[in-house]
């Protein structure tokens, strides 16, 4: 009898080991899995910072009407760093084509005026644009 005792104890030894041995192995599994996660996570963090910190601020006028009918004018400006030009550029040239477009019609640029070449200062840009309609 305690032969058969000392069998169902080892047996039942050898079957918590097997649960705890599978239970760590999870445990580590899952881990592993959530490192990379966790790194990946951290690096995007970290490029998504550094580009915010490149990118700078940019803002736009409202857009105006121009002597001429049918004419209209918008100003845009960013900083941060030597490409704020082209952003300012992109601001004002996008808010020009989303003025028209809102009235069922396309934009036609006239003259764009553009300040400001040093590094670290703002940079303007200044688009008198027209309405056509569309083709």
């Amino acid at each position: 009898m305690s032969n058969q005792g000392s069998d169902s104890l080892a047996e039942a030894c050898k079957t918590v080991r097997e649960c705890e041995a599978e239970r760590v192995a999870k445990v580590a599994g899952a881990e592993r899995k959530r490192a990379p996660r966790l790194t990946r996570m951290r690096a995007a963090v970290a490029v998504a910072l550094a580009c915010a910190s490149l990118v700078g601020c940019a803002s736009s006028t409202d857009v105006v009407a121009s002597g001429k009918a049918g004419s209209y004018t918008v100003a845009a400006s960013a900083t941060g760093g030597r490409m704020a030009w082209a952003r300012a550029h992109e601001l004002a040239m996008n808010e020009a084509r989303d003025y028209c477009d809102r009235r069922g019609m396309q934009s036609s640029v006239n003259r764009e005026t553009v300040s400001g070449v040093s590094a670290m200062t703002a940079h303007a840009s200044s688009v008198s644009f027209e309405c056509h309609p569309r083709f």
